[in-house]
């Protein structure tokens, strides 16, 4: 049994179904919306990673890469996870040390976009999730900075886009989007090109939230925003359009 395995995620022996029905829905409604076909992919080590290659037998036209998983000699456990579970992560694996958790989830998505191919970098300050009630980390201070400095340059060595995520607005766990504005102002000073997102589990929250995540791009500066336009044949990816952000 997949250890990995959870609730949230599409089975690996579902990726085919999941993408038949794609497929299906993009030629049923051709003539009214753009359905493409993708994936978010975890990055563990060793065990999964956000790459076309990987996923090459499913013709994917986007994927998302995200950090979900710590993983540790002794254990792991999901950073988005329940606040009881998170604070048990931190306390078992890390001997309660918070700073080293964020160091550690920041090296992972360093570590990612190094060595991984996908088009689109997921809520990229994650660890922000449980920290309003935890309060592990304050992201005020120095190092905490340097962390998401650090991201940047990788960032800029890149094509990729960051997704404003309204998820946890959706389910009600935090007012905000990821990123933080802290971030998305680094961002938009090395021109990082920003993508709306609802990170919607449901059809209720497809589109939930978008007028805060416009509201921070604006006062981060943006002025523009990407959105994807579908693949032509199934050798190719989607491209890149970018437009003003109304």
């Amino acid at each position: 049994m997949n250890p990995f395995a959870e609730t949230w995620h599409i089975a690996p022996n579902e990726h085919e179904n999941y993408i038949n029905e794609i497929n299906s829905l993009k030629e049923k409604y051709k003539n009214d919306i753009q359905i493409l076909r993708g994936f978010e992919a975890d990055y563990i080590p060793s065990l999964c990673e956000p790459s076309f290659n990987r996923f090459k037998n499913f013709f994917p036209e986007y994927l998302i890469g995200s950090v979900h998983y710590i993983v540790t000699k002794n254990g792991f456990f999901t950073i988005d996870d329940s606040v009881e579970n998170v604070k048990e992560g931190i306390d078992k694996l890390f001997n309660g040390n918070g700073k080293k958790v964020v160091q550690e989830y920041f090296y992972l998505e360093r570590e990612m976009i190094k060595n991984c191919d996908f088009t689109i970098l997921g809520h990229l300050d994650l660890v922000r999730k449980r920290n309003d009630i935890l309060h592990f980390f304050n992201e005020d201070e120095s190092w905490y900075k340097k962390e998401l400095k650090e991201l940047v340059k990788e960032i800029k060595k890149t094509n990729l886009l960051i997704e404003i995520n309204t998820g946890a607005i959706s389910r009600k766990i935090m007012n905000d989007v990821y990123p933080s504005s802290y971030m998305l102002e680094l961002l938009h000073n090395e021109n990082i090109p920003i993508i709306f997102s609802s990170d919607s589990h449901t059809e209720e929250t497809l589109c939930a939230h978008f007028d805060k995540a416009k509201e921070a791009a604006i006062k981060a500066g943006y002025k523009e925003h990407a959105i994807l336009i579908p693949a032509k044949s199934n050798e190719t990816k989607a491209t890149i359009k970018m437009q003003p952000i109304l």
